[in-house]
């Protein structure tokens, strides 16, 4: 008779808790944030840009750049939920598989992994990521338990910015060689940064330009299509250039990059091939000049060689000191 008292006197309690612990389930629920992509226009850009400064990586994806720029290529779109960036495109080395970024904000990354299944769920796909971070791929796959696949091609070249701007020591002498012959060969040389009434200039030099001889055509003509973009919307985008003049005045190169934290990533770099030691010395005095304006800088990334020969000559014959390998991670 006594333990049916004390059951009588239980269950109200428990029947209590366990409504009170339904509430706070679907609560939880419902307050759950759904993520809902859309596409990017430069309209989007400073919302965008904002966000990036919070990457705690030095690879291009993360930047401004490296987004707006291969928009058209692999299909980006954006959502924003608790101040944390989504990107939604395609893999890198799988076209048409849909893939997404590292996410960027203030969500913890587990939290910001477990949207982006639900999301993945309620679309029937599977959840892969693309061109993660060589120091971050651990924890993603730690997460997530997927399955890790390097992309070759993929790499981003780092530099000392020091290096870049002084060109010292023995191993980049040859580089010191090619500016000091342009010096010589242009004594009155001019070196200007990029400015609105310069563009229509710039904009004819791009256009006039040989197309250089690469394996994959299609993405030498994608890439000359989004540089002339960027120089038709310069201002809209948080970049700075500038441009290198010959002694006849005519422009012999121009270089245009972005900064997030201590890196400056150069996304643009075009030279007129006929006068020697153009490109060796935009690359150096863009290094100098962008280091005294902004004295944080530490590294200057010259991002990929896409796979090719003639760009990966060119980028390790400046003596990266690192290579930030990317990754796949194809979640179970």
């Amino acid at each position: 008779m006594l333990e049916y008292q004390l059951l009588m006197l239980i269950l109200p309690v428990m029947e209590n808790n366990n409504y009170y612990c339904r509430r706070q389930y679907h609560a939880t629920v419902k307050e759950r944030p759904t993520l809902s992509f859309k596409s990017i226009t430069l309209a989007d850009m400073p919302l965008i840009n904002q966000l990036l400064q919070h990457s705690s990586t030095r690879t291009c994806d993360y930047t401004a750049g490296g987004i707006y720029m291969w928009i058209d290529c692999f299909g980006y779109q954006y959502c924003v939920s608790d101040d944390t960036l989504f990107i939604k495109g395609f893999s890198e080395n799988r076209p048409g598989e849909i893939a997404f970024s590292l996410p960027i904000g203030k969500m913890p990354l587990q939290e910001s992994v477990s949207l982006l299944r639900q999301y993945c769920d309620s679309m029937e796909i599977p959840l892969v990521f693309s061109a993660i971070p060589e120091d971050r791929v651990d924890a993603v796959a730690a997460i997530t338990g997927g399955t890790v696949e390097q992309l070759d091609g993929w790499s981003d070249y780092l530099y000392e910015a020091v290096a870049l701007a002084s060109l010292s020591g023995k191993a980049l002498s040859k580089k010191r060689n090619h500016v000091n012959r342009f010096m010589a060969d242009n004594p009155d040389f001019e070196f200007e940064p990029i400015t609105p009434d310069l563009l229509p200039e710039l904009i004819l030099f791009f256009a006039g330009r040989p197309m250089p001889d690469k394996l994959d055509t299609s993405m030498a003509l994608y890439e000359q299509h989004e540089c002339m973009r960027v120089l038709r919307h310069y201002s809209s985008y948080p970049f700075e250039g500038a441009v290198l003049r010959s002694q006849n005045g005519e422009i012999a190169a121009f270089t245009v990059g972005e900064i997030i934290g201590d890196t400056l990533y150069v996304h643009i770099e075009k030279m007129n091939h006929t006068i020697p030691g153009a490109g060796e010395t935009i690359n150096r005095l863009f290094a100098a000049e962008m280091l005294h304006r902004h004295p944080q800088i530490r590294y200057i990334n010259r991002e990929e060689d896409m796979g090719d020969p003639g760009l990966r000559y060119a980028k390790e014959s400046y003596r990266p000191v690192m290579l930030i390998n990317k990754y796949n991670v194809r979640c179970l």
